[in-house]
């Protein structure tokens, strides 16, 4: 691995930290919040220095051996490389732009301190230069969820025992895994407990209910931040897809389609928006999953392209419920609540991130989502239409919420509904990352593209695929791959 330049990595992941001990002694919730925002707009900055770096250094994979921490353990404890690289910002504007959207009135149920301190463990786990160092962080990022639970006085005993018992199949799994063997000769214990690990973290059916029940419990902005990131596609192309044979890969990308259909059903039928959004949310995250089966370029590629473009535009929509919802409460959808007269620019918006996270065309998901398709009818045939038909009723789920919500006789209001700054400023970022990826996706799929390669290469146990930078990423449907 070659070191970068400065210890970009070690940087972004203590900034927030210390941002957090900083904003909890800030008594003003005005102030806190600016102050979070400076050392998330900070930490932002230096991942995409980070990714900078790495690009000009055009090494396979990268480290931050320049680091203190790095220099007291005697060895690189985070590492960058293709698959990271994008995701490191991702994570860190997710964040910016839950706390920008965040108002005055809800600072105080939603802590900015612990905002600050899970964005660190984000950072830190997708970072993490070893198995086991991604496995400790992704366990610590549990403690802070629970902890908004137990400090609120809500139930935590479905989020504790879920969680709980990933921790400690993800333990067990990750010990017994030998790195160096092939996906052939690794335990069958092991590969299972660690798969089983990933599937809870993930959501699918039938281990999903922890995730219905965060939304249910705990804040928007925690539920949203928690999940938005989809922490188990890493763990499952981190830990998992190196080192499963094949079987284990079937029984995931057959396990998220049923969960992608059932969650797609359910969203049709939800009559509260946060659970709603929950449905929508495992529905396409699934899908992610779906395309790690078929353990080919393209396949990859589109899963891999699929987790940024939907973490994007899922986030956009949660802001959009979730700036409904500091309106006028949890928000029903068993009636028509006549809302767009009020505000108007989030019912646009809403239309737009719930379509582009379904894959609507000229959004960032719609050329992943073909890549999928491709490859799971190569690999599967009936998969293919079933992807389409998921995708489909999404999209049906969300028009039909747009309607509930925006749809019908306005009602009276005795408070100014309008959109505020910070808020427009958040959803609108969010809306041109989602139209200028479906505009022009090349510079990223080749990206993904990359990563991919890495993965198989680390799944055949050979250097081949690693560093291997294409002039040029053909469409999918072309030959070339």
């Amino acid at each position: 691995m070659t070191p970068l330049r400065l210890p970009w990595l070690e940087l972004a992941i203590l900034t927030p930290a210390v941002g957090s001990l900083w904003v909890r002694f800030r008594r003003e919730p005005a102030e806190a919040r600016r102050h979070a925002l400076a050392f998330c707009a900070l930490t932002l900055l230096l991942t995409i220095g980070g990714w900078a770096d790495f690009i000009a250094l055009g090494a396979g994979q990268a480290d931050d051996a320049r680091g203190p921490l790095s220099a007291i353990a005697g060895r690189p404890l985070f590492r960058i490389d293709d698959l990271n690289a994008p995701l490191l910002p991702m994570g860190a504007l997710i964040y910016i732009l839950t706390i920008l959207a965040t108002l005055r009135a809800k600072i105080r149920e939603f802590s900015l301190s612990r905002a600050l301190i899970t964005e660190s463990i984000l950072l830190a786990t997708f970072a993490s230069a070893t198995p086991r160092g991604a496995v400790a962080m992704m366990i610590l990022s549990i403690v802070p969820r629970w902890h908004e639970l137990w400090r609120n006085g809500q139930s935590s005993r479905v989020y504790l025992a879920h969680m709980g018992l990933f921790a400690a199949l993800l333990i067990l799994g990750e010990s017994g895994v030998s790195r160096a063997a092939s996906p052939g000769e690794q335990p069958l214990w092991a590969i299972l407990t660690l798969t089983l690990a990933m599937l809870l973290r993930s959501g699918v059916i039938p281990l999903h209910c922890w995730m219905t029940d965060l939304f249910e419990h705990a804040s928007f902005g925690t539920a949203l931040l928690f999940v938005a990131p989809m922490t188990g596609a890493f763990g499952v192309a981190r830990l998992v897809a190196p080192v499963a044979p094949e079987w284990a890969l079937k029984i995931i990308s057959v396990m998220s389609l049923a969960t992608a259909i059932y969650a797609a059903g359910m969203a049709l039928v939800q009559r509260d928006a946060r659970r709603f959004f929950c449905y929508i949310f495992l529905s396409h995250s699934s899908l992610v999953l779906v395309g790690i089966e078929t353990a080919t370029p393209i396949g990859l590629t589109g899963s891999l392209s699929l987790w940024l473009s939907v973490s994007l535009a899922l986030t956009g929509f949660g802001l959009v419920l979730r700036c409904i919802e500091a309106r006028v409460g949890r928000v029903p959808l068993s009636e028509y609540l006549g809302l767009y007269e009020q505000v108007p620019m989030l019912a646009g918006l809403f239309l737009l991130t719930g379509l582009a996270s379904a894959g609507f065309p000229g959004t960032a998901g719609f050329i992943s989502i073909e890549m999928i398709v491709e490859a799971a009818m190569e690999a599967v045939p009936v998969v293919g239409p079933l992807i389409v038909i998921v995708t489909a009723l999404n999209g049906l789920a969300v028009t039909s919420a747009y309607f509930r919500i925006f749809a019908g006789r306005p009602r009276p209001s005795s408070i100014d509904l309008q959109v505020r700054r910070p808020e427009r400023i958040a959803v609108m970022i969010t809306t041109i990352l989602i139209i200028g990826g479906g505009l022009f996706p090349q510079w990223g799929v080749e990206n993904r593209y990359r990563a991919a390669l890495g993965i198989l290469g680390s799944r055949s146990g050979g250097d081949a695929a690693q560093g291997v930078r294409p002039a040029r990423m053909h469409a999918p449907g072309s030959e070339a791959r």
